[in-house]
Parts: C-alpha cells; structure tokens; sequence
C-alpha cells in the first residue's frame, strides 16, 4: 500500500521558555529546510512544508533514503548543512543547495506510515521508537533526531551555550496532528523569524547592488505591515544574487498596507523614492535584538531566504 501523497507538516507554537515534565521531550532545533520524505517501493520523494517536490534538487538525500529496508514509508525530518563541530548551519545549507545538495544531512524526527501502516495516529514515543528502529544503521547522510527526557530548559540553555538555534519541546502522549500548536513547541537562543522583502533601497557608497531590504509580516487580516529594513550579513555575492532576484519582481506601487517611516530612532532615514518595491514573494529569514516600541525590528542579520515557505503564510511570531 502506497504511503499518502503529501501530509500537512505539524508546526510548533513558540514560547519563551522550554516546559519540563514528564509529558515532555525535547529536540535540538534543526538550521536547515523542513522536508518530508515519501517512499515508494524505492522510489523517493522531498517535498516541503507546502508540498512542492524537490527531490530534483537533493538527488544524494534521495538516494540514500532508498536504501532503506522498506516498502513504503513517510518520514518528516529537516535538511541541513553541517559544521565540522556539529552545528547546523542554514549558510552551509544554501551553499550545498546550489551544489545539488552534496554534503547535506537529513536529519528525521518522525514517522508517520511505515509498509502501508498509518502510524500518524499514534503517540509521540511510540512513534520515535519504531523511526529508530528502522534507522538503527542510517546509510550516510541521513541520521535519527534523538530525545531527551531531562529539564526543558536545562536542555535549552545548554543548547544555547554549544551555539544551537534553539529546542523543540514535543508532548509524547499526542498523535501527529498539523493543527495541533500546542503539541509542539519552540524555544530559541536567538530572536529569529522569517519576513516578506518588499523591496530595497538604493546602496551609498561603496556598496554594490542593493542597500537594504524592507520587511514586512502578514497580520490576520492579510494586511502587509512593516517590520523594518536589514542591510547586514550579506556578502557581495549575496547582493549581487539578491538584486538579480528582486529585480524580477519589481513593481512600481508600494505593497504595504501603511507606508513606512521616514524617520526612525534607530537607523537612518529612509527616502522612499529611492525604495525599489518588488511584488511580496520571497521570505527571508533574520536574526535579530528585539522589537523596538514602534514596533520596528532591531538590529537585524540577514540569514538566508527561504524558499521552503509561502509568503502569504508569514507572520509575526510572538511568545506565548
């Protein structure tokens, strides 16, 4: 029997702290692209949180999961670049990506159908214990996200000391269930979320291409309200990459619902006829300090785009 086509990914709901509890475990919080793994009579698919088919573009990821000793199966993991100390890096990941994914690990936390059995509705453990079973001995570049049982917090703080992005704390008495935010949630050691770019600004100086992005977030009423610009953390490459993509979708009426601020407390003055507004498309992911009183973003770090997320579906994270 074949596994389902494609399964609507369960989320997590962001908190401030890591719970604790019996009821509890907790994940390392994985830097990479959210992937499910559909296999078929050795056949593979990667498809990402929104369900595209991206098994052309990790062809290795692909080949290694159909050595596994399975008829069929769905398994739900994260794709990622890996440091040589361990770490997950979103960076290493784009770079792999644009070298057809060589290098990259598939790092799996759930399973779901496994040889025609629906395990979705399962509990947690239940299904962790039969994902490591079958992945006692991974073939290369795909490996188990393994538990731990201790102090949710404990465990986040020292995930934040070895430079971690963060934790996933999971309940392990509920069943897979997409809508379910309260059955999974994250904590983080940095403020990090993803934002639509909605344009950028012209470069002074010395700098090549483009000087800032201006990001935005959906509110739910699918207003696009701004969150503010981010200028750092890219190299000249990624500007020259950026400016080539944006310019693409260059519109000339400004797609925000409330134009931003000229002035602000912190950060230059924005000249909105040098802005170049672009249709709200691609998701960036940032880091950054805090959310300032006028309910701007500061300093932020440009990370990557995203290009495993709709836009329309970004919006701003807060802790519960």
């Amino acid at each position: 029997m074949s596994p389902p086509k494609w399964i609507k990914p369960q989320l997590c709901k962001l908190v401030a702290k890591a719970p604790s509890g019996p009821l509890w475990v907790h994940e390392i919080k994985f830097d990479g692209y959210r992937i499910a793994a559909r296999i078929d009579q050795g056949a593979v698919q990667l498809l990402t949180r929104s369900g595209l088919d991206w098994t052309a573009k990790y062809p290795a990821t692909a080949a290694a999961l159909a050595t596994l000793k399975v008829e069929s199966a769905y398994l739900d993991g994260e794709l990622c670049g890996v440091r040589p100390d361990g770490v997950t890096s979103f960076e290493l990941m784009q770079q792999a990506s644009d070298r057809g994914g060589a290098g990259l690990v598939y790092f799996v936390f759930d399973l779901l159908d496994l040889d025609g059995q629906d395990l979705a509705a399962l509990p947690l453990l239940d299904r962790k214990t039969r994902l490591a079973a079958l992945l006692e001995k991974p073939p290369d570049g795909i490996a188990f996200s393994a538990h731990e049982t201790s102090d949710g917090e404990a465990f986040r703080r020292a995930a934040c000391r070895h430079g971690l992005e963060g934790v996933v704390s999971k309940r392990v008495d509920r069943r897979y269930l997409p809508d379910d935010r309260s059955a999974w949630v994250k904590s983080k050691c940095l403020n990090r979320g993803e934002f639509v770019i909605t344009g950028w600004s012209d470069p002074e100086g010395s700098r090549p291409f483009l000087g800032s992005l201006l990001l935005a977030y959906h509110d739910d009423d699918g207003r696009l309200l701004y969150a503010g610009r981010v200028g750092t953390g890219m190299s000249q490459k990624t500007l020259a990459f950026l400016h080539r993509r944006l310019a693409l979708l260059a519109v000339p009426k400004m797609p925000l619902a409330v134009p931003p601020p000229r002035e602000t407390r912190f950060g230059g003055r924005l000249v909105l006829s040098k802005v170049h507004w672009v249709r709200p498309e691609v998701v960036a992911e940032i880091t950054y300090l805090t959310w300032a009183e006028d309910g701007l973003l500061r300093h932020t770090v440009f990370v990557g785009l995203r290009d495993d997320k709709l836009a329309r579906e970004v919006r701003r994270e807060r802790p519960a």
